[in-house]
């Protein structure tokens, strides 16, 4: 397989991020945030390229990709050359040789980008099966960050569906990096021996946590139905867990979310929830990202 002599910075996993970049992605935000920042002053595109479905990830890109200035354009799975056959790699080939400089890539092979990396075109893995999701962690993190300024000594616990989530893989090794601590809340089938053996219950999570960041149930990847009864009781954060949590502590959930399921429904919305300012932090964080792989700062 053929190569570009150059290539550009890309953004695949958190693993390659270190604690200095994260902040620095951070301070980025807040300049998008506060408007502190100038669109593109030359022609840029960008590509979306989307072969799992996405609302909220898909929408923010582009909407971030606008507000900067850059000309976009959305490719699926559905309308583009991946129907008759054509790899990933050929398509951001493609991609490259007609001049875009940020790809965005939504697929659910793990890994499979590592195989591109070597392209003139700055890669961002907008989730990768139930790989990684490294903007979708960033701006999680960003949520927290916002809210108590620092991860030193922070208890979190992820619960869910931890067996097929590509946000708890992503997200549990970043907050580590960072200082805090991480528990997880699962069923037993759900456990998953590469991240840790450290899992509680959720009335110990409500209690011992300043965040509780909830999982939805990832229904399409699990081989066998998995059934909802009982799921809330059990694993999910109800209206009397909620009132035992930390008077300071915040509710996450990645959305889209199973109401009544992983969480009541009256608390989606509730003083502690965070879920809809991560929505919010989702453009600005991945503007911050964007401008950053296009300055080479990653």
């Amino acid at each position: 397989m053929m190569t570009s002599v150059l290539s550009r910075p890309h953004l695949l996993s958190m693993k390659q991020l270190e604690a200095e970049q994260i902040f620095h992605l951070f301070d980025l935000a807040d300049q998008m945030k506060n408007n502190l920042y100038l669109p593109m002053s030359r022609q840029t595109f960008a590509a979306n390229v989307f072969l799992e479905p996405s609302t909220r990830t898909k929408m923010s890109f582009q909407v971030a990709e606008r507000k900067l200035g850059l000309e976009t354009m959305n490719l699926d799975g559905e309308s583009s050359s991946f129907t008759k056959g054509e790899s990933l790699y050929d398509t951001l080939k493609t991609l490259e040789a007609i001049g875009v400089e940020v790809a965005v890539v939504r697929q659910s092979e793990i890994g499979l980008l590592d195989e591109c990396k070597d392209l003139n075109l700055s890669l961002i893995n907008a989730g990768d099966g139930c790989g990684e999701h490294p903007t979708q962690s960033l701006l999680d993190l960003y949520t927290i960050y916002e809210h108590f300024h620092s991860f030193h000594g922070l208890k979190v616990a992820i619960a869910g569906d931890l067996k097929h989530s590509r946000v708890a893989r992503s997200n549990a090794h970043a907050l580590e990096k960072l200082g805090a601590h991480v528990s997880f809340v699962t069923p037993p089938d759900w456990q998953d021996p590469s991240l840790t053996d450290e899992y509680v219950t959720m009335d110990e999570a409500v209690e011992q946590c300043d965040v509780i960041m909830l999982l939805r149930i990832q229904h399409e990847r699990h081989l066998h139905s998995t059934s909802q009864m009982d799921y809330l009781e059990n694993y999910g954060l109800t209206k009397e867990r909620e009132a035992r949590m930390h008077p300071n502590a915040i509710i996450l959930h990645p959305a889209p979310v199973n109401r009544g399921v992983e969480i009541d429904s009256d608390l989606v919305e509730s003083p502690k929830s965070r879920i809809f300012r991560q929505m919010t932090n989702g453009v600005t964080i991945r503007m911050a990202i964007i401008e950053a792989l296009l300055k080479g700062e990653l």
